[in-house]
């Protein structure tokens, strides 16, 4: 987010006149000697000339003649004006600011209560209400960036007038660059990686031109991915450019055992086992023995209960914990009895060394069911894609599959619980499902009164649609006007073609892996193994897809979770689409760019099975949380990391279970450390009953989301889990060593915390009296303007040879 982008650089101007051949007082000698005997011969002639001539015609024509030899004298000389211009550029000081998850984080030395604020949240209060920018903005111009696994400038502030030394323009002062909400957006934690030695060399090649008096970096030094920063250290010296790291957070990693995960199915069927998995990371605590214990309660009794209510005990079990850093897996085994919606709750008794007792418990929801999901398969064709998942599902015994091949005929074998013939008519047929998989099929023989139907079952009931694009059909209903229903649905635009034979077919000779985005990486749904590295690197194994159907782009609420990654394919600075969902009403939609999964199956059959697996059990979670005839309240995914946005969709209706219309709900949020704030959810336009809004996760832990709903005594709820990512939890401590590194081999002052760089008022202090002012004037000579180029020169020469000849006319002189 840039505010502003002011550059500063203040100029005077001044104009000398000199003769372009005269460059020393001896070029004179030779044009002053000739025009000398030029003149004299022109007297000579004219004396002669003009004997018979009264003496005022004779000085007159002697006058002409002279003149215009002295013109063309001076015209020889090139006499010329030279403006120059002294530029000052102002000194310009770069504020480097750590934005990595790790700057989240709350330091705990001395006590066992974490202390407020965190690191992010101690540099956003030094830049916003301390008298820093202020105090740098009095000699330099003043450029922020925040880095984090990428980088991008905030804001850009040019020198403050001179008056504002004497307090005359407070109304530009640091206060007004930003407010509150700004500042804490720009710079909130949110990036999983911390690439430092890549941010301070992009930096110093883009500012290196500019006198840059240094480079000031707020971070804790946890670089953790890119370039080392020894590469930028080497760039830095090239150019002159000292770096003064500021060290943000503690020297030690504080002893804490914490449930760094808590993983659990989805869904459970009455009777059936199903596991529960904690994962336990310990820090100055190996070999210490703790117990854990595994609760359960009805999930509709609201946020986590206080002690000696934490619900029914399931399990304990004693636990070595391992190394520093080291995560130890710990497996429950449940059978539920009870359909509902539970919540489990894994906590672990922490010893009495530990020092941060937040994190010592996790919570986690399971939906128990009594029926089976119910799936119908609808194809074009008999594809690949569709016949493997049409054979998974089927070995599946908590699925019901039903198919509609489209280009099947009557008494088709398919091995499934039903063979349609045609696409369902009444609601009670098509609203049984709780997903639909659409394989590339012909949408246009569908009625529509059959296409309106699709659409109330994904936006009114909750439906999961996951759509396939293929080379057969899709470009064909794509362009039908009649399918607008149908077009409305899908999470991408598609693009407007005026020839039949362009089509949005795209295939490559040689496979291309999927380039994921960062909602991709961190969408569980989309993991092929159980955590992110792991899913990560099978991702990374994976040869890729061939093709994909070339669409305009994302619809602007949509989600982009991976593109196809083959550069001829893409439009501008953009790759393709190829993995996309969003939201429609209270149901979700899913976008595959081609039917090519199946090709995950060369690597690991398993892969092609979770993927589906996963991504049926995503799209239908709406139909899961339908405990309520009111409404459902939706997220996109149950767990997020620190600093993302949170999405939150509700759908809800009236005493009379009509759509709800009101202008706004309210939704209550509580944090992890208890607070609770309120959110409003307005009314979507375009659908009646449907309300939207967002929200920041800043703390790490569970977050409770309620709605209450209007006119009733009902509550819908949510639990969303925060945390931090392993990368930047692994070695969260200030690294010292790299920062000192950073300052002395560029010439710079290492200064550890904000207190010994700014002073306790934080305006300043040591650090802003160790910037040199390095503004400098450049005189930039323009180029001269000569007396030959003026048009009235060449004009006035001719008017006298002119005037000249016709007086020697008038008076018949030869």
């Amino acid at each position: 987010m840039i505010i502003a982008a002011v550059t500063s650089a203040e100029s005077t101007l001044r104009t000398s006149f000199e003769w372009g051949r005269i460059q020393a007082p001896s070029d004179w000698l030779l044009p002053l000697a000739v025009s000398a005997a030029v003149l004299a011969y022109v007297w000579f002639m004219y004396r002669r000339d003009s004997a018979e001539l009264s003496a005022p015609v004779g000085v007159l024509l002697t006058g002409l003649r002279m003149a215009a030899f002295v013109g063309l004298l001076v015209v020889y000389l090139e006499p010329q004006w030279r403006n120059e211009r002294d530029q000052i550029y102002n000194s310009r000081v770069l504020l480097l600011a750590d934005t990595s998850l790790s700057m989240g984080l709350v330091d705990h030395d001395s006590s066992p209560v974490p202390a407020e604020p965190s690191r992010g949240q101690k540099v956003i209060a030094a830049l916003s209400q301390g008298g820093l920018l202020k105090a740098l903005r009095a000699k330099h111009d003043v450029v922020l960036v925040r880095f984090d696994s990428d980088s991008g400038r905030v804001v850009s502030l040019e020198k403050l007038p001179a008056a504002a030394d004497d307090g005359q323009t407070a109304e530009t002062g640091d206060a007004q660059v930003m407010d509150e909400s700004q500042w804490q957006q720009a710079l909130a934690p949110r990036g999983p990686e911390t690439r430092l030695g890549q941010a301070l060399r992009q930096l110093i090649s883009e500012e290196q031109a500019a006198p840059v008096a240094g480079v000031v970096v707020f971070t804790d030094g946890g670089h953790n991915a890119g370039i080392e920063p020894a590469a930028a250290v080497g760039l830095a010296r090239e150019a002159g450019i000292a770096i003064y790291p500021v060290g943000i957070g503690s020297l030690e990693q504080p002893v804490n055992v914490r449930v760094s995960d808590f993983v659990a199915p989805a869904r459970a069927y009455p009777g059936d086992s199903y596991t529960a998995t904690g994962y336990i990371q310990a820090q100055g605590l190996a070999g210490k023995v703790v117990n854990l214990e595994l609760y359960s309660r009805d999930a509709a009794s609201g946020p986590a209960p206080g002690p000696g209510q934490a619900g029914q005990l399931e399990d304990s079990q004693e636990l070595v914990l391992g190394g520093d850093g080291e995560v130890v897996p710990v497996t429950f085994t449940l059978t539920p009895s009870v359909v509902g919606r539970r919540t489990l709750r894994l906590r672990v008794a922490a010893p009495a060394e530990d020092r941060h007792t937040g994190d010592n418990q996790q919570e986690v929801d399971i939906e128990v069911v009594d029926r089976k999901s119910r799936v119908l398969l609808f194809a074009g064709g008999p594809s690949r894609e569709y016949q493997f998942l049409r054979n998974q599902l089927r070995r599946d015994r908590d699925v019901e599959v039903d198919v509609l091949l489209q280009t099947g005929s009557q008494g088709i074998s398919q091995d499934a619980h039903q063979i349609l013939g045609e696409f369902p008519l009444q609601p009670e047929e098509l609203f049984a499902y709780d997903c639909i998989v659409a394989f590339d099929p012909d949408w246009r023989r569908l009625s529509q009164a059959q296409q309106e139907l699709v659409q109330r079952w994904v936006g009114d009931h909750a439906g999961g649609l996951i759509v396939v694009a293929g080379p057969i059909y899709t470009d064909q209903w794509a362009q039908d006007p009649a399918m607008s229903r149908i077009r409305t649905l899908y999470p991408v635009e598609f693009e407007r073609r005026f020839s039949l034979l362009d089509d949005a077919r795209y295939g490559s000779s040689e496979p291309w892996p999927i380039e994921f985005s960062r909602d991709g990486l961190e969408a569980e749904f989309l993991w092929l193994e159980e955590s992110a590295p792991a899913s990560s690197r099978a991702w990374q194994e994976f040869d890729g897809v061939f093709g994909h159907y070339a669409v305009r782009g994302p619809k602007p609420a949509a989600t982009v979770y991976g593109r196809f990654s083959d550069p001829q394919s893409a439009a501008g600075s953009q790759q393709p689409v190829y993995l996309a969902g969003g939201f429609f009403g209270s149901g979700r939609v899913f976008y595959l760019g081609s039917g090519e999964m199946w090709r995950l199956r060369a690597h690991d059959e398993a892969w092609f099975e979770r993927f589906y697996t996963k991504l049926i059990r995503h799209v239908t979670q709406g139909r899961l949380l339908r405990g309520s005839t009111r409404g459902v309240l939706l997220v996109e995914r149950d767990r997020y990391l620190l600093g993302g946005t949170v999405d939150v969709r509700a759908q809800l209706s009236d005493a009379r279970l009509e759509p709800l219309e009101l202008p706004a709900v309210t939704l209550e949020v509580t944090s992890p450390d208890g607070l609770r704030d309120t959110l409003p959810l307005s009314a979507d336009p375009q659908r009646a009953g449907n309300y939207r809004g967002q929200f920041t996760v800043r703390k790490e832990g569970v977050y409770q989301l309620e709605l209450p709903v209007p006119e009733s005594q009902e509550r819908l709820a949510r639990r969303i889990q925060v945390k931090v990512p392993d990368l930047e939890r692994e070695n969260p401590q200030r690294n010292d060593a790299l920062l000192s590194e950073l300052a002395g081999k560029t010439g710079g002052i290492y200064y550890v915390g904000l207190e010994s760089a700014l002073g306790k008022d934080l305006s300043g202090g040591p650090l802003v009296e160790r910037l040199p002012d390095k503004s400098r004037t450049v005189t930039l000579t323009a180029i001269p303007t000569r007396l030959w180029d003026n048009p009235w020169t060449l004009l006035l020469l001719s008017g006298v040879l002119c005037l000249e000849w016709l007086v020697r006319r008038l008076v018949k002189l030869a």
